[in-house]
């Protein structure tokens, strides 16, 4: 089964990309050969900036997305999002990769289940 989640959220002060992510793991655990993709959009592009440092204690999304890609996922960010915020691919974390919206649609067309958040 093909999962694509869009997020669209800040990954800090809401949860739902917190939530979005946890529920991909449990998909990635339940079923292995699920392929789970993430898109991430507006505000949501800074979840997959390197190096995020967080509280003790606190969740981190930068160590979230890494889960999704050692389970074969992908994690895509919209390149014009990017660009509105400054968010250069240089400081991506690794396996994270700009992308646009004809491979959205292209994701979209191709999934079993899209979820978004």
């Amino acid at each position: 089964m093909k999962t694509l989640f869009i997020l669209n959220d800040p990954p800090y002060g809401r949860e739902r990309c917190y939530n979005a992510l946890r529920l991909a793991h449990a998909l990635l655990k339940k079923d292995p050969q699920t392929m789970v993709s993430v898109f991430l959009m507006a505000d949501a592009v800074i979840a997959a900036k390197a190096a995020q440092k967080t509280p003790d204690g606190y969740y981190n999304v930068e160590r979230m997305l890494k889960r999704v890609l050692v389970g074969k996922g992908q994690v895509l960010l919209c390149g014009t999002c990017m660009d509105a915020r400054g968010l250069a691919e240089a400081e991506l974390m690794a396996g994270a990769r700009r992308s646009t919206m004809d491979e959205l649609a292209a994701a979209t067309a191709e999934a079993d289940k899209v979820l978004v958040f």
